[in-house]
């Protein structure tokens, strides 16, 4: 039995039921398939039907504010993913008239669409022969045939490309592609994988050489860069002061605190003397509220802090980013994780 056979052969024992299993529409497909990037099915399942139930169709997601799909968003992190969707739905109806594509080379061309997710929408909604290339797969190849080429080298992305084209079965494309996906999410695991009930095993070389801790290799990153968020909170009649995110940065139009990042580690008490703070707040003093979090984003570490400012004159903190929200009304607006979290414990 070929190696593309046995692995539908374990598909069709131990598939998951998974709602967006049960299409063809090319754009519930495609919602499905960004959610779930770099997101576990479990975290990414319940964010998946509010927006069906929200968008349920490409248009009405087309004409939704940015804010309310952030918010909807809200949670699930790498915010860009969702601003992408947002560029892509309005591309689908400008260029598309609002009808999903399905071919692989149009698929490419929408905002926040790579080969991986053309190729998904592609093979699953219309059964095209295109292999998928995700970190189950590139884990399965890598272990099956023990492949120490880096999966994110070039030369490593060129060599799974062309393996997983060669094993492709184009008789049942998208079949065969959710198949090693979901073999490699539950039967060939990135920790402790059940070799002794695999079907692969007898001529898995990473299980003839016991090298599956070892593979697949990866080039290391680019080493993460430090920052220090100091957040404040001004409160005032039942109304607090946020300000909105600008382009260019992290958490792009998402809601937070006015705030001061500093190249350094500070205390409050060195904070309060800096030249940044008091030209912003004036004479207001600090008072600790939530110690240093550690929020880690990719190649960022974000340290952030929260202050109550206390003795403030009004007119001291002006900024045009900044505005006194009613306290009942946050939970409207699209925050990120550190600011949710916060909100959620101490309003």
């Amino acid at each position: 039995m070929s190696f593309s056979a046995r692995i539908l052969d374990w598909y069709h024992d131990h598939k998951r039921a998974l709602p967006w299993r049960e299409t063809k529409n090319p754009y519930i497909i495609w919602l499905s398939e960004i959610i779930l990037q770099q997101t576990r099915v479990e975290q990414g399942t319940p964010y998946f039907f509010k927006f069906v139930e929200e968008y349920p169709n490409v248009t009405k997601f087309a004409a939704a504010e940015q804010e309310s799909i952030l918010r909807l968003w809200q949670g699930l992190g790498y915010y860009s993913r969702a601003r992408n969707m947002h560029k892509a739905a309005k591309q689908v109806v400008d260029l598309y008239d609002g009808i999903f594509p399905t071919h692989y080379k149009d698929l490419l061309s929408l905002p926040g669409v790579g080969e991986y997710t053309a190729a998904a929408i592609a093979s699953f909604a219309e059964n095209h022969a295109h292999a998928v290339l995700d970190g189950n797969v590139f884990r399965v190849l890598s272990r099956y045939f023990g492949i120490e080429e880096p999966i994110n080298s070039t030369a490593g992305k060129k060599l799974f490309s062309k393996l997983a084209d060669e094993l492709l079965d184009r008789v049942h494309p998208g079949e065969y592609n959710q198949a090693m996906m979901d073999f490699g999410a539950m039967q060939c695991k990135p920790k402790n994988p059940d070799c002794s009930i695999c079907p692969l095993q007898v001529d898995c070389v990473a299980y003839g050489k016991g090298l599956q801790a070892e593979l697949p290799k990866k080039l290391k990153g680019k080493k993460s860069r430090n920052r220090y968020f100091h957040y404040f909170v001004l409160e005032r009649d039942g109304e607090v002061m946020m300000s909105q995110r600008p382009e260019g940065d992290v958490w792009t139009n998402l809601f937070e605190f006015p705030m001061l990042e500093t190249s350094e580690m500070q205390s409050h008490i060195e904070l309060q003397a800096s030249a940044a703070f008091r030209d912003t707040f004036g004479d207001a003093q600090l008072r600790p509220i939530v110690g240093m979090q550690k929020h880690v984003l990719s190649h960022q570490n974000i340290y952030a802090s929260f202050y109550k400012l206390e003795n403030i004159d009004t007119d001291i903190a002006k900024n045009s980013n900044w505005n006194y929200y009613l306290l009942e009304n946050l939970d409207k607006l699209a925050k990120h994780k550190l600011i949710s979290s916060f909100v959620e414990r101490y309003f």
